[in-house]
């Protein structure tokens, strides 16, 4: 039996994102907040490293966005990095009055004035990453998940994946659900959908994201008629612990801001042969010097040495690393961590404007789903957990200002699936799965070729041909959605790296080796799109 619920907002996604908006908006307007799973499993509850902001007398804006500009290789729109950066702070004070606990500096002066800890990290010129230890995700998902369950005006639905938007008359008014505790789809509709969906690094085989990272946002956006940019820039981290039984957990930066030095087998250091900042060099530029030295010599791993530090400074700066990799006999006090690179973070996503606002009325897109243009080519250390907070707020205050004008969504039919049936070949997901993020790792990951790209674009054809047999033939679960998504979103990364004529931050290509002397975004325009007569830009 399927049912039907109408609130003034919709949210799909309970990370960062998500959960800023709903608090930032009034408390007469109701709102829906889906989640996958529990408000702790995306990818905001496992960020360790911290959120930049300027906060410092010896820092700036004009620094800041400078460092941005120059991490995005061109790429990134100075409106929306302006505006990011001019946001940080009052977004910081937000956070901390909602209750959450950043790290202060330990010296008795310092203490008496409150001063925060800030940390260094690669692309930055100035310690400004706030942060809760090496745990900041987990302390802001916590904090904000209390606040929405106080919340009167926020109705929280866990267990719930999204299927599809309800688009009517050029409007999105809402979207069909699964909940997988009954199996049912169930209509969702509200006068403003929020996708915060997160990105959509599932598509490859090594990866530090959760399981839930599979473009679902991006992919719905998509199939609704919204323009999508600049999917060729997928953030490979470069240290993820590299142990059989350790699952998708990333070695925070933050090591290598406080001192941490990348080594071969023999002992040799090896980043200043490709960069004369060493390990503070931008992830691109470190993932790619390890991905070279692993296929040069071989092996299987490089290493990250900080047992130079004490003990003591390891125990509060970074427990999370350390108790982890204790589980895993690894004690980073007294050896190097063996780390690999792995698919991180999308820098593309639905285009956007600097409120949130896709290119279907009533629809907007916040957090690593969308495409702002602060990132631009490589996104820099830490701006993510900041962008996530800044077009929230936007996001919410334009929500907020339209409400009372919005009209009702009219009535839409309900799921149909009087044609479809349980499925006896979930093999074909779980081998589809395993082939997608294989081809995707050989041949659209840290170094590509056209020859790869080709292959990719072939092989992804014929698995969206199979997918959509196998959709519509069978009762939708959380596993036929996610690669139905997964797959979606790999044909437009394929897309735009083959488009993309250059090497240029985080895409690079044998065949291209320069960078052309203009940045242009890479946009796609589906054939659906309210502006497929419009030029894109």
């Amino acid at each position: 039996m399927t049912s039907h619920y109408k609130h003034d907002v919709l949210v799909i996604g309970s990370g960062a994102a998500g959960l800023s908006l709903a608090l930032h908006l009034p408390r007469g307007c109701q709102v829906a907040l889906l989640s996958k799973a529990d408000l702790t499993q995306g990818s905001t509850y496992w960020a360790q490293g911290g959120m930049a902001a300027v906060l410092h007398d010896r820092d700036t804006i004009e620094s800041h966005v400078a460092d941005t500009l120059a991490a995005g290789a061109g790429l990134c729109s100075r409106e929306a990095v302006e505006f990011t950066v001019r946001n940080s702070r009052r977004c910081v004070e937000w956070l901390v009055a909602q209750g959450v606990d950043f790290d202060l500096r330990q010296d008795q002066a310092a203490q008496s004035q409150r001063e925060f800890h800030l940390t260094m990290e690669g692309g930055h010129s100035h310690r400004r990453i706030i942060h809760s230890a090496d745990r900041t995700g987990q302390a802001i998902s916590e904090v904000l998940g209390e606040r929405a369950r106080e919340a009167g005006n926020i109705e929280i639905f866990t267990d719930r994946v999204a299927v599809d938007l309800v688009v009517a008359d050029g409007r999105c008014q809402g979207a069909y659900i699964l909940d997988q505790q009954t199996g049912s789809v169930d209509l969702f509709q509200a006068n403003a959908v929020v996708l915060a969906t997160g990105g959509a690094s599932k598509a490859y085989l090594y990866t530090s994201n959760p399981d839930g990272a599979s473009g679902d946002g991006i992919a719905m956006a998509w199939r609704a008629g919204c323009r999508v940019a600049n999917l060729e820039f997928n953030q490979f981290h470069p240290t993820c612990l590299y142990h059989p039984k350790a699952k998708s957990f990333l070695i925070t930066e933050a090591i290598r801001g406080e001192g941490g030095r990348l080594l071969l087998p023999d002992g040799s250091a090896f980043m200043q042969r490709f960069d004369n900042r060493g390990e503070l060099a931008p992830r691109d530029v470190v993932a790619r010097a390890i991905d070279h030295e692993m296929k040069r010599l071989g092996i299987d791993c490089v290493f990250l040495d900080i047992s130079h530090k004490p003990r003591e400074f390891l125990e509060s700066h970074f427990p999370t690393v350390m108790s982890r990799c204790l589980e895993f006999g690894i004690d980073i006090a007294a050896e190097p961590i063996p780390v690999v690179p792995a698919a991180h973070y999308t820098c593309g996503g639905i285009v956007v404007d600097t409120r949130g606002r896709a290119d279907l009325d009533g629809l907007y897109a916040i957090g690593e789903a969308s495409c702002t243009g602060l990132h631009g080519a490589n996104r820099m250390a830490s701006n993510s957990l900041l962008e996530c907070i800044v077009f929230a707020e936007s996001a919410a205050s334009d929500i907020a200002g339209d409400l009372g004008r919005l009209p009702e969504p009219p009535p839409a039919p309900p799921w149909d699936e009087s044609q479809v049936t349980d499925s006896d070949e979930d093999v074909v997901i779980s081998h589809n799965w395993d082939e997608l993020r294989r081809f995707m790792w050989d041949y659209v990951g840290i170094v590509r070729t056209n020859k790869r790209l080709q292959r990719a674009q072939h092989r992804v054809q014929l698995l969206q041909d199979e997918i959509a047999e196998y959709y519509g033939n069978y009762k939708v679960t959380n596993d036929l959605l996610e690669l139905r998504n997964l797959a979606m979103v790999a044909e437009l990364m394929i897309r735009c790296a083959i488009s993309r004529k250059e090497s240029r931050g985080l895409h690079y290509t044998l065949d291209y080796p320069e960078q052309l002397p203009e940045a242009r975004d890479t946009v796609l325009v589906p054939d659906n799109s309210p502006l497929q007569d419009q030029p894109a830009a």
